[in-house]
């Protein structure tokens, strides 16, 4: 099962947090709304990504104490790396709720490559240590079958981590991914990259989703795949300059890839990164495009498009790539509902925006789109539900207390609490 690939965000370079200025239209006429509500700009956000993991901890490679050489005090001892093992855990459940079986499988993927790492008991938990595998069989069918283009677009610049024992252990899994594996079905992603081995285990909940005919959305362009020899041999190139953070030895060759191979769908999405990544927006939005025009099937520009549109509050240009998005993948990418929710709210298409935040809430299991609960609170004020919007307006404070709008948000449930307190009083 391919992995999928991280998606980088424009604003920030490749920083996987960032947050949305959303200009809230004002309340439905009749609606008894909180103070300071109607009309009122504020910032939705959160840490986004289609499906990452937590990352963090306080230590990394533990070393022994270096004891002087009395007899040869001019040679001093080298002291190895003493590698600590990681530990990962979890649970598998289906789109339903349901527990996966046990013949559900854990597994890395870096690069493309797969390796089984452990199995989920009967309730759908599991208990691994990266890297151990024991008793676990590997498929044969888990090899990277397009090479060394198989991660084309991903911009990771890591090997695997079984490549090189002495790497260290705090980045022997950079640009891996963990997933399940069961045939027939797709599962959400944990990204494994900067994990250290006292981070915590528990990675939460992956849901596990059939796969439909109708989904077609790739993260990996096939139409870049038919590129001829040099088109990839620029864009190899490329790849490697912008590891070594050469921007324009790599917008060079990636030009030159194009210019060979003008369908190169990967390295026009690519040239937009490098653009978005110098502030250049007009000349992203022009490469974004062009990778959609070449292989409409290839979601990454789809996803930066829609980051593009947020952050223009363009907001029926956001709902229209969002729903395209929606169709391509309807699975990876809470962040996607998300994005087309607030379009929706900002155009006044309140149920919309009600089904989208629902959706994104569904498959956010980590809670990593805080903003998701204070949408829904917002909405559910339209409604007058002010028992569901509290709800929802304290699960956004308790995962996001520090966000800049917090002091506001407060604001908003205590004046929904005292229009609570108020009904209540009149029953």
């Amino acid at each position: 099962m391919t992995s999928k690939l991280r998606v980088r965000v424009i604003a920030t370079a490749a920083l996987a947090t960032f947050s949305f200025t959303v200009s809230l239209s004002g309340q439905s006429a009749g609606t008894a709304a909180p103070t300071g509500s109607t009309g009122a700009t504020t910032t939705v956000g959160g840490t986004t990504g289609t499906t990452t993991g937590s990352t963090g901890g306080t230590t990394g490679v533990s070393r022994l104490p270096t004891t002087p050489n009395t007899t040869t005090p001019a040679t001093p001892t080298q002291t190895p790396t003493i590698q600590q093992p990681i530990y990962i855990s979890g649970r598998v459940v289906m789109e339903d709720g349901q527990p996966a079986g046990q013949q559900v499988t854990i597994e890395t993927v870096c690069n493309g490559v797969g390796h089984a790492e452990g199995y989920v008991d009967s309730r759908g938990y599991f208990s691994i240590e990266l890297g151990k595998r024991n008793g676990v069989l590997q498929d044969a069918s888990e090899s990277n079958t397009f090479g060394s283009f198989g991660s084309m677009g991903s911009g990771s610049g890591s090997s695997s981590p079984f490549d090189n024992g002495t790497m260290a252990t705090e980045r022997k899994y950079m640009g891996c991914d963990l997933q399940a594996k069961l045939v027939g079905y797709r599962s959400q992603t944990v990204s494994l990259t900067g994990r250290r081995p006292l981070d915590n285990p528990d990675v939460g909940t992956l849901l596990l989703h059939r796969m439909g005919a109708a989904e077609e959305g790739q993260t990996i362009s096939a139409v870049s795949l038919g590129a001829p020899k040099d088109a990839r041999k620029a864009y190899d190139k490329g790849m490697d300059a912008l590891k070594k953070h050469k921007f324009a030895d790599a917008q060079a060759n990636f030009e030159k890839a194009v210019e060979i191979y003008p369908k190169f769908a990967s390295v026009w999405y690519e040239l937009g990164m490098l653009q978005a990544g110098q502030g250049r927006m007009d000349m992203a939005r022009k490469y974004f495009d062009l990778s959609v025009q070449n292989d409409p099937k290839f979601v990454k520009p789809y996803l930066q498009i829609a980051s593009l549109e947020l952050q223009a509050s363009r907001w029926p240009a956001l709902s229209e790539v969002t729903e395209k998005l929606i169709k391509l993948d309807p699975f990876d990418y809470p962040q996607v509902y998300y994005y087309h929710s607030v379009a929706n709210y900002n155009l006044q298409r309140f149920p919309e925006a009600e089904k989208s935040a629902l959706e994104a809430e569904r498959l956010d299991t980590r809670h990593a789109i805080p903003g998701v609960s204070h949408l829904l609170g917002l909405i559910l004020v339209l409604k007058k539900d002010y028992s569901g919007a509290a709800e929802h307006l304290k699960a956004y404070l308790k995962m996001d207390p520090t966000a800049s709008d917090a002091p506001k948000v407060r604001s908003q449930l205590a004046d929904i609490e005292k229009i609570t307190a108020a009904m209540a009083t009149k029953n």
